[in-house]
């Protein structure tokens, strides 16, 4: 069945053969509506691939896509929310792992184009720290599963405190898209691997599409820079298909890298997002120890790790601070490291992962393809369990 009723606190559910009957907490019988789930059985299934992690990486272009499209109306952002932006003096962006990162992304988005101060927050900090809230602050939280515990908890202090909410999500009628005020889904369809990578790029979509939306509102941008913005988001799938085509170079950089011990991305900027993003995707699925740094933050300790042969890999596309990555590219380079360079043009390096180019800030979507197949054939030559790596679970409901 596709039939769900989804238990609120503290109601008990009495399954017969016959019926579903369902209490609430002072054991009183409740009349309850099915809600019909819509999935493509399809996505359960590998069709071909030899993972699910492989299989979710090459249908970002179409999940993307449909993710854009659903969002767009009459060639303009369509979400309806019930709050203006142009009430809101402070935002917060409140996720874990994946999303956090997409969080972080729209730092850079919400006070390049929106001109609001914008704070990300992990959500097990957050929820702890007793943060400054109230009815003019913008709290958006984002969850592929919907359940996560802290994010749940996060979500629920923002609504005692009058927030504004708004919550990006993937699974229709989940706790965090019940409880919000504001929904939007990710149209990433069921994501089966552990590692996230659809529900990210996704989840990136929906933050671009909110970022000019509420540029646009709030007077930030003119007409002419939304339309040439809407126009670069409308473009990214098909710039998400050409980084796909670097397969085949990655599957051999992968073989060869696949037995070092210890690897550190590098990025200023956007694409220190990135390399967060792609650092934490290597440490998951293949188990090698991979951290990530700030390029400037290098000289203040971790360049004292970097050693002959030592993989570093730099995401090096953010413009305005590019010359800054470049050096420290050299730094690293002559310390005896091998360097990966994930970038919109060549430069000079060991090896070269030549990406699409796009509007500064929306780079990462694109930038991020590599980092995910790189990840995967690592582990794919590690033999190690793509799909369900140890220790990890795909929804992480308890603290």
């Amino acid at each position: 069945s596709r039939d769900v009723y989804y238990l609120e606190n503290k109601e008990i559910a009495v399954l017969t053969k016959e019926s579903i009957d369902v209490y609430d907490k002072n054991l009183k019988h409740k009349e309850i509506s099915m809600t019909s789930i819509k999935w493509d059985s399809d996505s359960a299934t590998k069709e071909g691939y030899k993972h699910f992690m492989i299989k979710e990486i090459f249908e970002q272009p179409k999940v993307v896509e449909k993710t854009i499209n659903t969002h767009i109306k009459n060639n303009k952002v369509d979400i309806e929310l019930n709050f203006n932006i142009n009430q809101i003096n402070k935002i917060y962006i409140v996720a874990c792992g994946t999303a956090y990162h997409a969080g972080l992304n729209a730092k850079y988005l919400f006070e390049s184009l929106v001109k609001i101060s914008t704070e990300v927050d992990i959500a097990s900090e957050f929820r702890y720290r007793n943060p400054i809230l109230d009815e003019k602050t913008l709290v958006v939280i984002i969850s592929q599963s919907g359940e996560t515990a802290d994010t749940l908890a996060a979500l629920r202090l923002a609504k005692s405190k009058k927030c504004q909410i708004v919550s990006i999500v993937n699974v229709v009628g989940s706790s965090i898209a019940r409880e919000a005020d504001n929904v939007i889904y990710t149209w990433a369809g069921p994501e089966i691997a552990v590692a996230s990578t659809k529900a990210y790029t996704t989840q990136l979509a929906i933050l671009y599409l909110l970022s000019i939306k509420f540029a646009k509102e709030n007077k930030k941008i003119t007409e002419k820079e939304y339309l040439n913005l809407l126009n670069e988001i409308k473009n990214i799938p098909n710039k998400i298909e050409k980084s796909l085509k670097l397969e085949k170079k990655i599957k051999d950089l992968a073989k060869k890298f696949y037995k070092n011990k210890d690897v550190y991305f590098i990025g200023r900027g956007i694409d220190y997002c990135n390399s967060m993003e792609g650092s934490l995707k290597l440490k998951e699925v293949s188990y090698i120890h991979a951290e990530s740094y700030a390029a400037g933050e290098l000289k203040h300790g971790a360049i004292a790790l970097i050693e002959k042969n030592t993989l570093v890999i730099a995401s090096a596309t953010y413009n305005d601070l590019l010359l800054k990555t470049i050096s420290n590219i050299k730094e690293v380079k002559s310390r005896g490291a091998i360097t990966l360079i994930i970038s919109n043009e060549k430069i000079e390096g060991d090896y070269n992962l030549i990406v699409e180019s796009t509007y500064e800030y929306f780079k990462s979507i694109i930038n991020i393809i590599p980092l995910q197949l790189l990840a995967y054939y690592i582990s794919y030559y590690k033999k190690c369990d793509i799909d369900k790596p140890k220790n990890l679970a795909k929804s992480v409901t308890v603290e």
